[in-house]
């Protein structure tokens, strides 16, 4: 034996722990080990044959039990979790907006022009100076839809009154039609936003059953959209108007030419050119249609 495991061994280090004999077992180590192995013993013993005594019914009556312990926020999650979801529900019916403003119902002609004179369903009716609802012949076989009203629009109450809708004059009248008879025009929106904004997506679905049933009433034969916020809004789309132009659309079961709007076009008289285009592209189909 080298003196390393000498040394070892002599001071019990050797590969198997072994306390020495003499003073170590006093230790308090030694003690805590000991105390251990007797509380190991005690809970492997079977349990205890002796009867226990049955309080009788009346005293445990009488006995007052403790108030149970609080939850933590772990317990408590499924309940607090029902009872949000209780209350979301209860939210959804009654705040959850309709997916269609009111009025769904159809209405009269005078009808639904009051119905939209009074309309109150978005923030619009804050700022406009009156409602525009339309102008031409409602029995009309064309029906041409902008977007919204602008400045003049607004004062007026006639759609296309500004110098976008003397170009429009124009446009129909080389295509030999009138505009108080052959055409009827309505825009998506019925009041202006401010500043000739573009028309918010809620502003839209507040007027979109007053524009539905305006086509309903008129029933026309083609409708030529005019503008981007129109073109998308019946085609349901969120291509380009240059996508969209040069070919037949259906809204409905109702043929449908896209093209420019005539503000557009005067800050961009190029397209002018373009928008001539579709609006004998209209004619054609128009002439196909009613043959």
């Amino acid at each position: 034996m080298n003196r390393s495991s000498f040394i070892q061994q002599a001071i019990g280090l050797g590969p198997q722990w072994q306390a020495r004999s003499g003073w170590f077992e006093q230790h308090p180590a030694e003690l805590d080990r000991q105390a251990m192995q007797l509380a190991q013993q005690q809970t492997s013993l079977p349990p205890a044959t002796d009867t226990v005594a049955i309080p009788a019914p009346d005293a445990v009556a009488n006995v007052h039990m403790p108030a149970p312990a609080m939850e933590t926020s772990e317990t408590a999650a499924p309940s607090t979790l029902d009872a949000a979801l209780a209350a979301a529900d209860v939210t959804d019916h009654l705040e959850q907006p309709l997916a269609s403003p009111r009025p769904l119902v159809e209405l009269g002609w005078d009808q639904l022009e009051q119905a939209v004179a009074n309309c109150q369903n978005c923030q619009l009716c804050h700022t406009r100076t009156q409602t525009v609802f339309g102008r031409g012949n409602p029995q009309a076989r064309w029906m041409l839809i902008g977007e919204a009203p602008g400045e003049q629009e607004d004062k007026q109450g006639q759609p296309f009154v500004g110098k976008a809708g003397q170009l429009l004059d124009n446009m129909l009248a080389a295509a030999g039609l009138d505009r108080e008879h052959d055409v009827y025009i309505a825009n998506v929106l019925k009041c202006r936003p401010p500043g000739n904004r573009n028309p918010a997506p809620e502003e839209i679905l507040a007027c979109s059953t007053y524009l539905q049933q305006q086509i309903r009433h008129v029933q026309p034969t083609l409708i030529l959209a005019l503008g981007r916020f129109a073109v998308q809004t019946l085609l349901q789309t969120e291509q380009s108007i240059g996508k969209l132009r040069g070919q037949l659309h259906q809204y409905q079961g109702i043929p449908l030419i896209a093209t420019y709007h005539p503000a557009y076009l005067l800050r961009n008289l190029p397209d002018k050119a373009k928008a001539w285009q579709d609006m004998v592209l209209a004619k054609q189909h128009f002439s196909r249609l009613s043959s």
